[in-house]
């Protein structure tokens, strides 16, 4: 199973734990394949820094380049401009291109589209849930 996973996900994983990091381990188990875009693993990377500087010291940059290490990185061709926050058209590209099933994101800004042609965008909880199945 393929999936792209939002940077609010991954950020909860790496500094609070909790379902985010439970996605994670399944992750590090190889229950699923992660697919990521440069323009996806640099904003992990601020995205990280940012947080980290907030929280003095919190989150364990281990766990960040353990998830880029597992993950696959992919240049989409095309860039789709279909959600309402720009920003976040770059995982509907790259799970497109990546022909992934998911996005597991936080984000209602994404959450909002429910579906972009074969890709379904779901919740933590709503993912986990098909893992377990």
């Amino acid at each position: 199973m393929k999936i792209v996973i939002d940077t609010n996900v991954i950020i909860s994983a790496v500094f609070f734990g909790g379902m985010p990091r439970r996605l994670i381990e399944h992750l590090f188990n190889d229950d699923f394949n992660a697919f990521v875009s440069p323009q996806i693993v640099q904003e992990y990377a601020e995205t990280y820094e940012e947080v980290h500087e907030k929280y003095s010291g919190r989150g364990n940059p281990a766990i960040l380049q353990k998830i880029l290490e597992k993950s696959t990185v992919i240049v989409p061709q095309k860039e789709v401009t279909i959600c309402r926050d720009p920003d976040d058209d770059k995982f509907i590209s790259c799970a497109l291109e990546g022909k992934c099933l998911y996005i597991v994101s936080g984000d209602n800004d994404l959450l909002s589209l429910g579906k972009v042609e074969d890709v379904e965008i779901v919740t933590i909880a709503e993912f986990l849930k098909k893992i377990k199945k």
